[in-house]
């Protein structure tokens, strides 16, 4: 999983996991988004190996009734937390049944449900959270079950969950439509998923004809291709690369509103951000290629094989985003490989100074265990060779499939293959070291050709223009890899305009997107002899050169205002909608342009500001609307009601807006004034502010 700042940390009963193996669970639930409800029934099959005074089931905040255990109807105890239970098992096997429901405050989202207009989905977040929320089960990782689900719902609503699809059946009375999926091997509890929604889907095969079936919203469909690019050539890779076959039957891929991070490795189904959904422009700014290859990693490593606990969390991120950058080196070469090492190895360089717990501690940053965890098997794999490497991992899978892992278990395969290779020291420099080894990675980059040019070109920095100026034109005339010629760019910034017009006219014909984006990003003033060809990057493939460009030409050409906005009027841009509400924006202010449409303007960005749209919509329409009217009811309305919404980035944004709009006497005013029509929980909020 990707961008995960709440770390998988574990709850360990006792160990009670070496007493008492839960084999399988057979579950059937209904869920009513009315009342954010959920309830059914469980049935755990489980095996007592040792004498054990009680046994726990994680379940939080749940009722819980008619508890039997080999059907036999036994006393038990629900702590909020847990379901305790004391007698009625024996040593050898079990079962257990029982009914619950549940209205979870986290981990299972009910998304639109409270609004007439809008997408409705529901779908669940179990790593960092729980899955306990929504369905009893457990916190620890080391206890792993074949998870069997069964979904009642409205018939006219997709539901998914983890493998096979073996019915979608109407119930006896008709009501709802009932949905059995069924896993064949065993898995962690946080794991385990279910996402509903009104989707479409493709299948597609793999080259071991293992199904993929990629959903999106109907409306979606002209995006499909462009988000699912390079679906099937990600899967083959790993398989091939792993040299161990996708442990499970089936694989489903789902995007959906407002998820709280990229997205997450739920085994067979992996969930992943609707902003991820892209057309063939928005792919160049943002695609969904290495989230999709992380995730898909997971199921190798983190899903088939787990680690233990927390301090060995990199065996699960660190695995899964190096083999997402080895998936986007078969895609796209060395050179673009060798890139992504670097933008990793600066993020962690730049974090040294305060990012200092090492990799192999459970405290460690997201940065440690994903991106510091990926170079550490870069350096690894380089250290004793890809063959060498390729075949411990292969042996690792084989060998602890469906198991824990620890760090040295990996190391004790990696011995294996290189007898002589010191992995004593190479856990203690890489994993357990609090600093990064950059003078290693930069000698690693630089056996590649292109990287070791940039690095040269870095070292120029100081130099004169003059003794750089005939390298720097060498460069931007060869075609190479755009990263020497965005070098280039960056060191002309503070350049006189007429002494590199020669080199920006040349960087404008490469036509690539990027070199031309370099231009857009360290261009303070637009010169008037280079402002036609600054106009031509508004066509530019990329909706995030054309956001920069245009702000930039409005800004400093007021005369040509009326002709920026005719040019981008119809410019949506991505999911999060950035460019339309910029526009939107300016032409709001804008005294000149078309005056009769403002009141339409106005309403539009507060419609983006509304509750039908998504986070990060509704997040730039409202930083747009805080310029234009600031003090308009309908706009406060929308930003305290940010408050209460279940992505904690949004809630952090409208509560820091608020907290700052508080200082200024008319803001305290208007939101008292406002605080008297606001539903329950957003008055708490604001009353505690307000004091």
């Amino acid at each position: 999983m990707r961008y995960i700042f709440l770390l998988l940390s574990i709850t360990v009963f006792g160990q009670q996991f070496k007493k008492v193996d839960f084999t399988k669970m057979n579950a059937q639930v209904s869920l009513y988004p009315s009342e954010k409800l959920i309830s059914g029934s469980v049935q755990y099959d489980f095996e007592v190996k040792q004498t054990i005074d009680t046994i726990k089931i994680d379940a939080k905040n749940m009722e819980i009734t008619d508890v039997s255990i080999n059907g036999v109807v036994v006393p038990f105890k629900n702590t909020g937390k847990t379901l305790n239970l004391f007698q009625g098992y024996q040593v050898g096997k079990n079962a257990i049944t029982f009914l619950y429901s549940a209205k979870p405050k986290q981990t299972l989202y009910f998304v639109g449900w409270d609004y007439s207009n809008g997408v409705q989905q529901i779908w669940t977040q179990g790593q960092g959270k729980y899955t306990s929320h929504w369905l009893p089960s457990f916190d620890d990782v080391n206890e792993k079950v074949i998870f069997n689900l069964s979904i009642a719902f409205n018939p006219f609503y997709k539901v998914v969950s983890n493998g096979k699809l073996i019915s979608a059946t109407m119930n006896e009375k008709g009501s709802a439509k009932v949905w059995k999926y069924e896993m064949q091997k065993p898995m962690s509890s946080y794991l385990v998923m279910l996402a509903i929604g009104q989707f479409d889907y493709k299948t597609l095969y793999t080259a071991s004809k293992v199904p993929i079936d990629l959903y999106y919203k109907p409306e979606d469909a002209d995006k499909f291709s462009a988000t699912y690019k390079y679906s099937k050539e990600i899967f083959d890779f790993l398989e091939k690369e792993t040299c161990f076959k996708y442990p499970w039957e089936v694989y489903k891929q789902i995007p959906v509103h407002d998820f709280l991070y990229a997205g997450m490795e739920n085994t067979t189904a992996t969930l992943f951000s609707q902003d991820f959904v892209v057309d063939e422009t928005g792919f160049n700014d943002q695609n969904y290629i290495n989230v999709n290859a992380h995730e898909l990693a997971h199921h190798w490593f983190g899903d088939l094989i787990t680690a233990k606990e927390g301090k060995h969390h990199w065996l699960q991120e660190g695995f899964a985003t190096y083999y997402a950058l080895l998936a986007e080196k078969e895609l796209f070469g060395d050179n673009h490989f060798q890139y992504e090492l670097l933008k990793n190895a600066e993020e962690i360089k730049k974090a040294s100074k305060y990012d200092t717990i090492p990799i192999l501690n459970e405290k460690a940053s997201s940065l440690s265990f994903y991106k510091k965890g990926a170079w550490a098997l870069h350096y690894l794999r380089e250290s004793i060779g890809a063959k060498n490497f390729q075949k411990a991992i292969k042996n690792y899978l084989k060998k602890y499939q469906f198991k824990m892992v620890e760090t040295n278990d990996f190391l004790a395969e990696i011995k294996k293959v290189s007898p002589k290779f010191d992995t004593t020291k190479f856990k203690t420099e890489w994993l357990e070291s609090k600093s990064f080894d950059v003078q290693t990675a930069v000698a690693l980059m630089s056996k590649n050709k292109v990287m070791k040019q940039y690095f040269e070109l870095q070292k120029m920095q100081n130099q004169s223009y003059e003794n750089k100026k005939n390298l720097f034109l060498t460069v931007l005339k060869s075609n190479d890899y755009f990263i020497l010629s965005q070098e280039v760019i960056y060191q002309l910034i503070d350049v006189p305009f007429e002494q590199k017009k020669e080199l920006l006219q040349l960087a404008m014909k490469t036509n690539n997107l990027k070199i031309r984006q370099a231009i857009v990003e360290s261009t303070k003033q637009i010169s008037k002899d280079f402002k036609t060809e600054y106009e031509s990057l508004l066509n530019d493939n990329s909706y995030l050169t054309k956001e920069i460009v245009f702000q930039q030409l409005y800004e400093q050409f007021p005369e040509d205002r009326t002709k920026y906005l005719s040019a981008t009027e119809n410019v949506i841009g991505n999911n999060d909608k950035s460019f339309r509400t910029i526009w939107l924006l300016y032409a709001c202010l804008d005294k000149t342009f078309k005056p009769e449409e403002k009141p339409k303007f106005y309403d539009e960005l507060l419609n983006y500001a509304s509750t039908q749209f998504e986070a990060t919509v509704r997040k730039n329409a409202l930083e747009m609307l805080l310029q234009i009217n600031p003090t308009d009811e309908k706009v406060l309305t929308s930003l305290v009601n940010a408050t209460t919404h279940h992505k904690w980035q949004f809630v952090a944004f409208a509560k820091n807006t608020i907290r700052g709009m508080l200082k200024k006497e008319k803001f305290k005013q208007a939101f008292t004034t406002l605080l008297p029509n606001l539903p329950e929980r957003e008055q708490n909020f604001l009353k505690g502010e307000l004091k």
